[in-house]
């Protein structure tokens, strides 16, 4: 099993990303560009990246001092759980407020009350179980 985060699992998760329309191509449709990093709570710096383009992941690989738009990070447990279960609306709120997903960067209020964002957002979680 490739280790969470690493560049491989990186890797393999932008290529799911882009494969699902969902995601990819209603992040296109509002033009998002963003550089999102992912990793764990007590950790200084996160462990992966995606740059995306157009709603569309054009590099994948580790963390190395990019500029970032989001860092989103919780405990190793949490990540397995919901990369094995993936997470709704109502789950990415409770997440939030029991600051069990932790966003180090990026503005989850604006986002969540934008559903040009919001959905997309909690798609990406249904496609990391698929890697």
């Amino acid at each position: 099993m490739t280790d969470l985060f690493s560049p491989t699992w990186m890797q393999a998760f932008g290529e799911q990303w882009n494969a699902e329309s969902e995601l990819a191509d209603a992040l296109a449709k509002i033009h998002f560009n963003s550089a999102i990093a992912y990793g764990f709570t007590n950790d200084p710096h996160p462990l992966g990246v995606l740059i995306v383009q157009e709603g569309r992941v054009v590099a994948a690989g580790a963390y190395e001092g990019q500029t970032l738009n989001w860092d989103l990070r919780a405990d190793r447990e949490h990540w397995q759980k919901w990369k094995t279960k993936g997470l709704d609306m109502m789950g990415l709120s409770m997440a939030y407020i029991t600051r069990n997903l932790q966003f180090h960067m990026g503005d989850y209020i604006a986002m969540i009350k934008d559903p040009r964002m919001a959905t997309p957002f909690i798609k990406s979680f249904s496609v990391m179980t698929r890697v």
